[in-house]
């Protein structure tokens, strides 16, 4: 047990969470490794979105915190490409998941029950790359665990996010359509009003000292049922790749 789990009101005060959504992911933990469960799409998805990273930011050697890493999906895939992982979160039973399940596979991954601002005030310039994905959407102030994430990437460090655009085809695909209609996800699972558009997050990257290189959509195909990155289609799902300078 560390620290931060022995003391969780440590990492309370700097705390950037929803209690509602924490307990919402907790309430599925025990699923979270199943892939016909209701986390398959973050199963389908996670080869593509890591694969994108691993391009951009070879992973081998290089050490990795993953923000918001709930049961550990792509945090295990990265240590598998040779990084070494720490996953941070603040949903615990997800984090009990994602550690027995590393027990399980053998996968080099250290997990925290901590704040991405704790953390950071903790290991300020401490990792090369920075992933943050599916996360945004799902906190108060998205721009605090940006410029947590820009304090924890090292000078010339990488930084990965991704989250869901705010319009009405994103209302239809990721709420209407995933969640009732083709039911890839929890009803619940989204709110509208927490989508963030591309321009509000470029903005965000901005004021936090970061740099973009890369935008891509991540596009879904009822009829094939397959996923796939799309440069110029960033309508509902996106992700971005930034650097931050140094």
């Amino acid at each position: 047990m560390n620290a931060d789990t022995a003391h969780p009101d440590r990492a309370a005060p700097a705390a950037n969470a929803d209690p509602a959504e924490l307990a919402k992911f907790s309430a599925l933990a025990s699923r979270w490794w199943d892939p016909e469960s209701e986390f398959k799409p973050l199963h389908r998805i996670n080869p593509l979105r890591l694969d994108w990273i691993d391009r951009l930011a070879p992973l081998r050697g290089r050490r990795v915190v993953d923000v918001g890493c709930g049961g550990g999906i792509l945090a295990e895939s990265m240590a598998g490409r040779g990084a070494e992982v720490l996953g941070i979160d603040l949903a615990e039973r997800p984090l009990k998941v994602a550690e027995l399940h590393a027990l399980e596979s053998g996968a080099a991954v250290r997990y925290r029950h901590v704040s991405a601002e704790a953390l950071a005030a903790e290991e300020p310039e401490g990792f090369d790359t920075v992933t943050c994905m599916e996360m945004l959407e799902h906190v108060p102030d998205p721009e605090s665990t940006i410029r947590a994430c820009a304090q924890l990437a090292k000078p010339g460090g990488w930084l990965f996010f991704s989250t869901i655009n705010r319009n009405p085809k994103s209302f239809l695909f990721a709420i209407v359509g995933a969640e009732y209609v083709l039911r890839l996800l929890p009803r619940g699972t989204h709110e509208y009003g927490k989508f963030i558009r591309p321009s509000e997050l470029a903005g965000a990257l901005r004021r936090c000292g970061l740099e973009t290189v890369e935008m891509t959509g991540l596009t879904y195909n009822p009829i094939t049922q397959v996923y796939s990155l799309h440069q110029t289609d960033v309508s509902v799902n996106y992700a971005v790749a930034v650097r931050k300078p140094g």
